[in-house]
Parts: structure tokens; sequence; C-alpha cells
């Protein structure tokens, strides 16, 4: 069950899970039970049904854990653990959308920069928000901050 992108995810969560253990995948049952836990933390924490976008928040947070936890696995050079980190992160990935484009991230980032007015670094907090919502969680966080960052400068 190779789909891509399939929100709301908290609807269908509960089958993925029924066809992970059928297909005795472990990694991808794990996966899913790990955001089947994050979903209903964050539906408590918000106290309402989480919509796509938010739901799209909390599996990209799951990715960036992955991610962090790769690189902290490999400089301490625990391979194995780096190598499911990877593949958590590879199934992560089927369930959000594709990243937005470095030439497209520039032109939202500078369009962001003249709707708001930014000319200094101080101006970064009320870019980022703008720029933010207008990839609705299609682009990295840190890769926006560099990117807003270097614009500031």
């Amino acid at each position: 069950m190779d789909q891509k992108f399939k929100f709301m995810l908290s609807e269908n969560i509960a089958h993925m899970i029924a066809e992970a253990m059928k297909a005795r995948d472990e990694i991808r049952l794990s996966t899913l039970k790990m955001i089947s836990s994050a979903l209903s933390y964050e539906k408590i924490a918000k106290q309402h049904d989480l919509n796509e976008e938010e739901e799209m928040v909390v599996v990209r947070r799951e990715a960036k854990k992955r991610t962090d936890a790769i690189e902290a696995y490999n400089k301490a050079g625990a391979q194995d653990r780096a190598e499911k980190e990877a593949k958590e992160l590879e199934i992560l990935k089927t369930y959000l959308p594709p990243d937005v484009s470095d030439e497209t991230l520039i032109e939202i980032v500078e369009e962001s920069i003249a709707q708001v007015g930014a000319e200094k670094i101080a101006d970064m907090g009320k870019v980022m928000g703008v720029v933010m919502s207008k990839t609705k969680g299609a682009a990295d966080g840190k890769k926006v901050a560099d990117l807003v960052k270097s614009k500031l400068t």
C-alpha cells in the first residue's frame, strides 16, 4: 500500500495499521502506530479533530525527528539505528506532499519580503509566518529560515 498523501490520515490510520499487520511489515507497522499516537496527542492538545494541514504538520514534525536522529546516529557510529530511522523517514514521506522546489521557494520568499516590507533581520519572523502559510507545510522550516536570513542580510 504505497499511497501518496491521503489525508485525512487520522481517518485511515487504523486500516493502514491492519494492512501492515497482515503484511507483517514491522517497520511500517511501528511507524504507523507512532503516527497514530502523535496524531492522538495533537488532537488532545488542540482539543478538536485535526484538519489536513494540522495532520501534515504532525507528520512533518515526526519526519524532522527522524532526520535529526539519523544525523545523530551517524555521528555516534550507530549505523543500524540510523538505517532504521531512514526506513521510518521513507514511510513518513509517503504521507507528505512533495517539497516546494527551490525556485518556487525563492519566489515565495521574495514575494513575502515585499509583502511585509521587510528590510532587516528583525523582520524575519514576519516573513517566516507569511512564507510558511503560503507553502502550507510543503517547505522545510530550516530551509526557509536560511533563505529568508540570506535575503535579509
